[in-house]
C-alpha cells in the first residue's frame, strides 16, 4: 500500500493506543508528528519522504538538544512501526544520528530545602492590606504535604505520581504499586511517615473510592503532571527555594538512598529503570561524598601521623 503520511499517522496512533502506551508519551509523539506535517506543507506519500526531509526538519527546530532527541525518538517509533508492518521501504530515522543532549548536573534539594518547602504550604506569600502585612491560608496543603513527602521518599516520576489511585496503596503495609514507563508494574515502600501523611490527606475525602485517583484538584479533577509542575514551582516560589519540580525529588531520593546506606540494586528496582547505567549516575555522586568525608575524617590526616 502507498500511504501518505497522514494516513501512516492515523495508524500508528491507533496501535500505540493498543499497545497502551502512556498517554504522555503518544501526546508527545502527536506533537512531534504535528510539527513534521507542518514543515512538509503537503501530506506527502510516505515512501517518498527522504532521509534529507528529516535532516532539514531536525535541523529547523529552534529547541534545545534534549527535545530535539525527542523528536528523533517520535519519528524513529513511527517509521519502526510502519517498517515492521511493511507499509515504509526503508527505516530512514535509523540512518540519521541521534542528537547528543547536554549533560546537565544533577543538583539534589538539601535538607534546609525540603523543611522550608514544607514551611510554605499553609500560607501564601505575604502581602500589604490596608497598610498591614498579611497572608491567606491555603487549601489543600495536606495533600501538599502528602505530594512533596512521597516524592522525596520513592523518587517517583511525575506521571507515575499523577496515575496512582487510592487502591495503589497500601498504607498499613507501607508500599504503593507504581504502574512505570511501558505500564511496568513495581511495588515501592515508603516510610512510616510517609504512610501517614498519606492517611491524613485521604481522610480528608471520605467519599473517595477504590478507584479514584490518589491525588485530585480543589476541583475534585485528577491531578495531572501539569497541574503538579505549577504548584510545586508555586511552593518553591514561596519557599525561596529555585527548579521545585518533581525529577529534582526523584534525584535527592536517590542520591540519599546511596548516601544512608543503601544498595545500587535496590535503587534500580525502586525508580524502575531498565538498565543499571541510567542507576550509576547517582553512584558516582554519592562515592564522590565518600571521598570529600573520607579527606575530612580520615585519621592519618588528623593526627597528622
Amino acid at each position: 500500500m502507498d500511504l501518505t503520511l497522514s494516513q501512516i499517522i492515523d495508524g500508528y496512533l491507533l496501535a500505540a493506543n493498543a499497545r497502551r502506551l502512556s498517554p504522555h508519551t503518544i501526546a508527545d509523539y502527536q506533537t512531534t508528528f504535528n510539527k513534521l506535517t507542518a514543515f512538509l506543507q503537503t501530506d506527502p506519500l510516505f515512501n517518498s519522504i527522504h532521509k534529507s526531509d528529516l535532516e532539514r526538519f531536525l535541523a529547523a527546530q529552534p529547541v534545545s538538544k534534549k527535545t530535539l532527541l525527542n523528536y528523533h525518538t517520535g519519528l524513529s517509533a513511527l517509521w519502526t512501526w510502519a517498517y515492521d508492518e511493511a507499509l515504509a521501504t526503508r527505516h530512514l530515522p535509523r540512518s540519521i544520528e541521534r542528537p547528543r543532549p547536554e549533560q546537565r548536573a544533577i543538583a539534589p534539594f538539601t535538607q534546609a530545602d525540603i523543611k522550608a518547602l514544607l514551611g510554605a504550604l499553609r500560607y501564601s506569600e505575604t502581602y500589604r492590606n490596608h497598610g498591614a502585612t498579611a497572608s491567606n491560608a491555603l487549601q489543600n496543603h495536606d495533600r501538599n504535604r502528602a505530594i512533596i513527602l512521597l516524592l522525596l521518599d520513592t523518587g517517583l516520576r511525575a506521571d507515575e505520581l499523577c496515575s496512582a489511585r487510592i487502591q495503589d496503596c497500601n498504607l498499613k503495609n507501607q508500599w504503593l504499586r507504581v504502574f512505570g514507563k511501558g505500564s511496568k508494574e513495581r511495588i515501592i515502600p515508603i516510610c512510616a511517615r510517609t504512610a501517614q501523611t498519606l492517611w491524613k490527606y485521604l481522610a480528608s475525602r471520605p467519599d473517595a473510592r477504590p478507584e479514584d485517583p490518589l491525588f485530585i484538584t480543589l476541583n475534585d479533577t485528577p491531578l495531572d503532571r501539569h497541574r503538579l509542575l505549577k504548584q510545586l514551582n508555586l511552593i518553591g516560589k514561596r519557599a525561596g527555594v529555585s527548579d521545585t519540580h518533581p525529577h529534582r525529588f526523584r534525584h535527592t531520593f536517590a542520591i540519599n538512598f546511596l548516601r544512608n546506606g543503601g544498595d545500587i540494586y535496590s535503587l534500580q528496582m525502586i525508580l524502575g529503570h531498565s538498565t543499571l547505567d541510567m542507576t550509576k549516575k547517582y553512584l558516582q555522586i554519592a562515592q564522590a561524598d565518600i571521598h570529600s568525608a573520607h579527606r575530612l575524617a580520615s585519621p592519618v590526616s588528623n593526627w597528622r601521623l
